[in-house]
């Protein structure tokens, strides 16, 4: 016998801010409302658009779109230099008006926030009144320009997809009895966790559109997927709360941190990457002392740009997302777990004499820090014979100046040149902490 249908009731709400980072840049400049703006990490036209305001979306142009073709589409658009102290200043002012209405309980990404929903809540009418009242105080008390499309659902696998049915500044909601068919229409790609090469993936077993996923009981499921997946999926696509659906994992202790940065112009030399290397090993070691880590691995990665006569010596040659051809390198240094500046350092100094310096790696452009096999401060034992020293007070020192003046107040020479390169990247799915006077 089929299972009996879940009530009718909501219980989450997904909020998705819409065209987020270019909504916040129409905002605080008003000439750029009603225009095509999009948001760029850098000003060059290799790189790409991480945001597009609603004018360029309706043109073509969207997040991941070269800024050539974008300006080859719209020669007119407005490119933004992106700042992710600015947008993580917002995102905390929406949270907090969204707060003001219901309590946030999971923040997924920059630009999304979950509700869930309890008792009276879920009713759907009385959802409906909270999703509008969230939508007016985003409006009153952050700004007229910032809209939000909201989705209600009971799971908030189902609420995310409803967020993205109707925007900008949409409100649907999805209840068991109206499951599966009010989904059946949406595209494969349209299920969080759906990308290209899972399409690809379905469409190689047979399912190429979304009447035909749901189509399958929970056993065909399971065997699409080859995992447990496929079974929390169906239930979910037919409005059931499994209690696991887009919550993070509980007791997940965190394996890394660091910085990864795409050089400007001005840097894409050997100097230019190695103080650009400097500061994001500044930042990264501050952060790790102000989450209270250690670690005891430092890992370096860097991409240098060929040109089209050394992609042919190359054989394994990549290709960057800006359509930047490049061969890459990369190593990693171990040692006693460690926090202070000088000490990795040290460590990324040793790394860089290792870096191959010959005619394919004359031109960096991308640079990543990563720091591995964190150990937190509480359980990390202590070293009886450690060295002798004030490497732990001075980065200390550094820090209490750096947090109180600004995040490169006292910092080591050799990133002097690169002082202020390398800022806070802006990241969809980093929830941004302020440290001191700045973000990170």
């Amino acid at each position: 016998m089929p299972s009996p249908l879940p009530p009718d009731r909501f219980t989450a709400l997904h909020i998705d801010l819409n065209s987020f980072f270019a909504s916040v840049e129409q905002f605080l400049h008003p000439e750029y409302r009603g225009k095509p703006t999009a948001v760029v990490p850098i000003q060059g036209d290799t790189t790409c658009c991480i945001a597009a305001s609603y004018e360029a979306k309706a043109l073509g142009i969207r997040t991941g779109t070269r800024v050539s073709d974008a300006k080859k589409i719209c020669p007119e658009i407005i490119l933004v230099h992106g700042s992710h102290a600015v947008y993580s200043k917002y995102s905390h002012a929406i949270t907090a008006a969204v707060e003001r209405v219901c309590p946030v309980a999971h923040t997924p990404s920059i630009d999304e926030m979950i509700c869930q929903l309890l008792g009276r809540e879920c009713r759907p009418p009385v959802a409906r009144s909270i999703a509008l009242d969230i939508k007016q105080a985003i409006w009153k008390d952050v700004g007229e320009t910032l809209n939000c499309s909201i989705g209600m659902a009971p799971n908030r696998f189902l609420a995310k997809i409803a967020s993205n049915m109707q925007k900008p500044d949409g409100l649907i909601g999805l209840l068991p009895s109206q499951l599966p068919r009010a989904i059946a229409h949406l595209g494969l790609r349209d299920l969080p966790g759906v990308g290209s090469r899972m399409e690809a993936r379905l469409n190689r077993k047979g399912i190429h559109t979304m009447e035909q996923l749901l189509a399958l009981d929970r056993m065909g499921m399971h065997r699409l997927w080859e995992s447990i997946w496929g079974d929390r999926l169906y239930h979910w696509l037919r409005g059931v709360d499994t209690g696991d659906d887009g919550a993070p994992v509980a007791g997940g202790a965190q394996k890394s941190l660091g910085h990864s940065h795409v050089l400007g112009p001005e840097y894409r030399t050997l100097d230019g990457a190695w103080a650009v290397a400097h500061k994001l090993l500044h930042k990264a070691a501050m952060r790790l002392r102000m989450e209270k880590f250690h670690t005891g691995s430092l890992c370096f990665n860097v991409r240098f740009q060929l040109t089209r006569a050394q992609v042919a010596q190359v054989e394994k040659s990549g290709h960057h997302h800006s359509g930047i051809e490049h061969a890459s390198w990369g190593m990693e240094a171990r040692f006693p777990p460690c926090q202070d500046t000088l000490s990795l350092l040290e460590a990324l100094q040793g790394i860089w004499q290792q870096c191959p310096k010959g005619a394919l790696q004359q031109r960096p452009f991308f640079l990543a820090i990563t720091m591995q096999n964190l150990l937190r401060e509480s359980d990390l034992q202590t070293n009886l014979f450690q060295e002798s020293g004030n490497r732990s007070q001075l980065s200390a020192t550094m820090d209490k100046l750096n947090l109180k003046f600004g995040h490169t107040t006292v910092h080591f020479a050799g990133m002097l040149p690169a002082r202020d390169s390398a800022p806070t990247r802006i990241a969809f799915t980093q929830i941004p902490v302020l440290y001191g006077a700045e973000y990170m």
